[in-house]
């Protein structure tokens, strides 16, 4: 059987300059932080603790601190993250 030679296609989409993943990430020191929630990674900096355990948290209910979901996102409160790692406000 003969089949007809193939054919490529180059499809460009516009792409937005991403950070990069492995960057590291800058965190201000927990005791200035005056935001009513952050988000997961921030939140697995300050607890030293991986973000996906803080999901586990959120998804069984049995961490030391629970989330705010908003819009279906994970939000953090600071006070409760103050309170566990036991810093003064």
């Amino acid at each position: 059987m003969n089949y007809p030679p193939q054919q490529t296609y180059t499809v460009q989409a516009n792409h937005r300059p991403q950070a990069d993943a492995n960057a590291p990430q800058h965190f201000p020191p927990l005791q200035v932080v005056n935001r009513p929630a952050v988000d997961t990674a921030t939140a697995a900096y300050y607890l030293n603790r991986r973000p996906q355990t803080l999901r586990a948290w959120a998804c069984f209910e049995t961490g030391p601190i629970r989330p705010m979901r908003i819009n279906g996102r994970l939000a953090w409160r600071v006070a409760d993250i103050k309170a566990v790692m036991g810093v003064e406000e």
